[in-house]
């Protein structure tokens, strides 16, 4: 991962803490892919991509978690899922930043749909 990369998802850590929930785990890995940030949202469990896009071409940061992204990021969900003794209310979020420095945060809740 960049150095920007990583900046982006400490950045998008700190923010989501502040905004109330509690971060589990960064940067899960399995065979399936990877998800950024694993949080808990109250009784939710909450999958975070982080997306930093410092230009709009091609539609910004949200276009590009496009459907074979969700599908990476879907069954990564549930490597992790597979691991916890049951299944908790889950959902996928993604964070974008305009720059490396966080300005232009944006918190997309449900980001997409299971």
């Amino acid at each position: 991962m960049s150095s920007r990369g990583a900046q982006a998802e400490q950045l998008a850590a700190r923010f989501l803490q502040q905004q109330g929930l509690t971060l589990l785990q960064q940067n899960y890995r399995c065979r399936h892919g990877e998800i950024d940030l694993i949080l808990r949202d109250g009784a939710t469990l909450v999958f975070a991509e982080v997306r930093l896009r410092s230009r709009s071409d091609f539609g910004g940061a949200a276009a590009s978690i496009d459907r074979a992204k969700q599908q990476r990021l879907i069954r990564t969900a549930q490597h992790y899922l597979a691991t916890l003794p049951g299944t908790p209310p889950c959902r996928f979020d993604a964070v974008l930043l305009q720059s490396p420095d966080g300005a232009g945060i944006e918190w997309l809740r449900n980001a997409f749909e299971t």
